[in-house]
């Protein structure tokens, strides 16, 4: 998952635990003659704890070294893992989301490589979906084991709303354009948008500047070549957002509607808008504050393709998965390869998809039919194991540094307050390591 800003409402508001309880014993553990001791595993504090506290015991009945998992209330994880990750408080192995939320740690020396890992137990890469398991490579190494569901982002409809209108989810952005219009004469609001979040209105670059420029430009701006930014299909990119902004696309006060209050979500729920970007948690969402639109009017596709793009329209971007990496100073390296087996076998597929997250291991399609909605998870799965390019979201392959800086850069060209030359400055100035 991501920050806690993307989590549904009852999952973030309800971790209960205290911070200073689960991490008092953190640090490396302490062995014993006899082959026993404990490590310590740090995950983000949220109700998928049951299926992390399932592994580990799991783990724990055949192992002498034993596991002990330690939480972060969600609302608090990034800032107390940088606090915490060079001191003896230090986890062994902890929760991130890849990219640049772990970059600062491998450039501090602080990661384990686990390429030493993957040549005892190629299962550790294969199992995976190339494109996940390449979320948390960095400089050509492996730093990360994904250990929960993959979460792409889908463009939503209300079903109802697309059928009177006499429309259909847009195949191109020709066809969005259209729809935009058609939506807006009916007096609807075409588009949902939870801008007073900010992250949200970033999805809408991330897949405008993929479909535009392929993933080649914002892997060029992350290694810090800032000439990406002023290139012509950064400024198409920007010109085609702003045709739909001018459109009516999101109406008029988008600022003041938010996704994590349910103001975006019930707009759709309700009819009042056609559509929503929204990551896939956006059907449990839905499923808890609309439950009987999930079940019989929430409608999903992908992105529009865009003509003469040089992106892909299978690419997706979002959340490629959440992993965990292994700092190099625990003491049990042995055990910890172990205990990162769990991650693709099938109780732990069975066990994720039971809670709506969608793993990302070879063997998840054998047990898709267990979902809560088979066909909602088959159509996910299917949709990234396909994609040529996975996408992590801006303000997670950059730095955490970067985050604000990011936000107020795409809300301001949205809102009109900046021109394409100001995005482009302030995407530039953006810190990459």
């Amino acid at each position: 998952m991501k920050k806690r800003a993307w989590l549904p409402r009852a999952v973030a508001g309800g971790v209960t635990l205290v911070l200073g309880l689960t991490l008092a014993a953190c640090g490396g553990g302490s062995g014993s003659s006899n082959g026993s001791g404990t490590f310590h595993v740090l995950v983000y504090g949220d109700a998928s704890n049951k299926v992390e506290k399932q592994i580990v015991d799991t783990f724990n009945k055949t192992s002498k070294v034993k596991a002990v998992m330690d939480t972060i209330p969600g609302a608090d994880y990034q800032q107390k893992l940088q606090t915490i990750i060079n001191t003896k408080q230090a986890p062994d192995v902890f929760f991130n989301w890849g990219g640049g939320s772990i970059q600062p740690f491998v450039k501090a020396n602080l990661l384990m490589p686990l390429d030493g890992f993957i040549a005892k137990d190629p299962a550790l890469k294969s199992d995976f979906l190339p494109s996940v398991f390449n979320g948390a490579v960095v400089d050509g190494k492996s730093y990360g084991i994904p250990m929960r569901g993959t979460q792409p982002v889908l463009l939503f409809n209300n079903q109802k709303v697309l059928k009177d209108a006499g429309i259909t989810p847009p195949q191109t952005w020709d066809d969005l354009i259209a729809d935009v219009k058609v939506l807006k004469s009916k007096g609807i609001t075409p588009i949902a948008l939870g801008g007073g979040d900010k992250w949200p209105t970033q999805m809408w670059y991330e897949y405008l500047y993929d479909r535009v420029a392929g993933p080649g430009l914002f892997e060029k701006a992350l290694s810090g070549d800032k000439s990406a930014w002023n290139s012509a299909d950064s400024r198409k990119a920007l010109s085609m957002l702003k045709q739909l902004v001018d459109a009516g696309a999101f109406g008029s006060n988008y600022d003041s509607v938010k996704y994590t209050d349910g103001g975006s979500v019930a707009l759709v729920a309700t009819g009042k808008a056609g559509f929503e970007l929204m990551g896939s948690w956006y059907y449990s969402q839905q499923q808890q504050d609309h439950p009987d639109f999930a079940k019989n009017g929430l409608g999903y596709s992908a992105f529009p393709a865009v003509a003469g793009g040089k992106g892909d329209p299978n690419d997706v971007v979002g959340n490629t998965n959440n992993y965990y990496s292994v700092l190099k100073k625990t003491k049990y390296p042995d055990a910890v390869a172990q205990f990162l087996k769990l991650m693709y076998s099938d109780e732990f597929v069975k066990a994720q998809l039971a809670i709506g997250n969608l793993p990302t291991t070879t063997n998840t399609p054998q047990f898709l039919s267990t979902s809560a909605n088979p066909a909602y998870s088959q159509y996910q799965y299917d949709l990234v194991k396909k994609a040529p390019s996975f996408q992590l979201s801006w303000d997670q392959a950059y730095p955490p540094a970067a985050m604000t800086q990011i936000y107020t850069a795409v809300q301001e060209f949205v809102d009109g307050k900046e021109n394409a030359d100001g995005f482009i400055k302030a995407m530039q100035a953006l810190p990459t390591a």
